[in-house]
């Protein structure tokens, strides 16, 4: 694997609230971002698909995403007409996000889907996507417009944490964003087993694409910056504990534990979750990155050279101090990526 030689693209996760996604499309492309993803949290907000249409029209170069969509809420062929349609209006510019499910089954009392759940739906959708044949309990199912639309293929994009989903995320998707933290261990050895699965089925493990998701704040009060991002911090550290395989072998298995066990589904995302209590601050700048612009221009830096095409950064909690936020999120755009690209 050749590290550093790629160009890093930069994106950035907003909830799609209804009335908002042609303007916050527009603000995120303006402030020099890469791409935007959407949550697909249908009792949190409203609906990816619609939002990213709109988030389309209204910008002409912003790559558009689900992150993540789930194999429970849409039947495969649902998603990928959806997705294709959204790679029509946007001439070329989706990505399909797809993980086990995670506040989207909650809020309707579901477990996250099982990995071989997921790696059926996984084999379904890029089967529409390609304009083939699916084979639904002995029905053959095809989507009769995708192939027709000119457009090229919507890759799809694996959200993994734990190692069953990062092998078939490797042997299945063109692309795996890893959700571990900035641990650039946890992610140099994710990075490895995805190319070994790939391999293992006779793929070029070169042609996998590799992100991670990261939470990030900017401020030179590490304090401050940590508040920004302790409630979002919690939801993408409780990935690392719904098994131990996930987080088997790091230094903060322990704190992992504590966060899954104890998740408070009630507050996803929140600074007020109960499972907060679990995360000491020292946690909170390790497994996201806090700081001075030079401090985060190194730390990101850092990963970027692991040959991570891509870095998914989560600027803010739900309720985190809005101008606390968006003064830390303007440091980003303006200071932080001048000096990375």
């Amino acid at each position: 694997m050749i590290a550093g030689s790629k160009v890093t693209d930069f994106w950035n996760i907003i909830f799609p609230v209804p009335g908002e996604s042609e303007s916050a499309a527009r603000r995120i492309e303006d402030a020099g971002w890469d791409g935007l993803f959407f949550p697909d949290t249908q009792c949190l907000s409203g609906d990816i698909y619609s939002a990213m249409c709109l988030a389309a029209k209204a910008t002409t170069r912003l790559k558009l995403g689900t992150a993540v969509t789930n194999p429970v809420t849409r039947h495969p062929s649902v998603t990928a007409s959806a997705i294709a349609t959204v790679q029509v209006e946007s001439d070329g510019r989706a990505v399909l996000g797809i993980g086990r499910g995670d506040s989207s089954l909650g809020y309707i009392g579901q477990n996250p889907a099982p990995a071989r759940k997921l790696e059926t739906y996984i084999h379904q959708v890029q089967r529409y996507l390609r304009g083939e044949s699916v084979d639904l309990e002995g029905f053959e199912s095809r989507n009769m417009w995708i192939s027709e639309s000119g457009q090229p293929k919507v890759p799809v994009d694996v959200a993994a944490t734990g190692p069953r989903v990062i092998a078939l995320a490797g042997r299945l998707a063109e692309r795996v964003t890893f959700a571990v933290g900035a641990d650039e261990d946890r992610l140099k050895a994710s990075m490895e087993a995805a190319c070994s699965a790939r391999c293992g089925v006779g793929l070029d493990p070169n042609d996998l694409s590799f992100g991670a998701y990261i939470n990030l704040a900017c401020d030179n009060d590490v304090t401050k910056a940590r508040s920004i991002i302790q409630g979002s911090t919690g939801a993408f550290a409780h990935f690392s504990g719904m098994s131990a395989a996930s987080s088997k072998g790091t230094a903060d298995a322990q704190i992992f534990k504590q966060v899954g066990a104890n998740y408070d589904m009630a507050n996803h995302g929140s600074n007020e979750a109960a499972h907060i209590k679990a995360m000491p601050d020292d946690f909170i700048s390790r497994f996201g990155v806090t700081g001075s612009v030079e401090y985060c221009v190194e730390r990101l830096g850092q990963l970027i050279e692991l040959g991570l095409d891509r870095l998914v950064l989560l600027t803010g909690s739900l309720d985190s101090d809005p101008a606390l936020t968006q003064a830390s999120f303007e440091r980003i755009s303006n200071q932080v990526f001048p000096q990375l690209r």
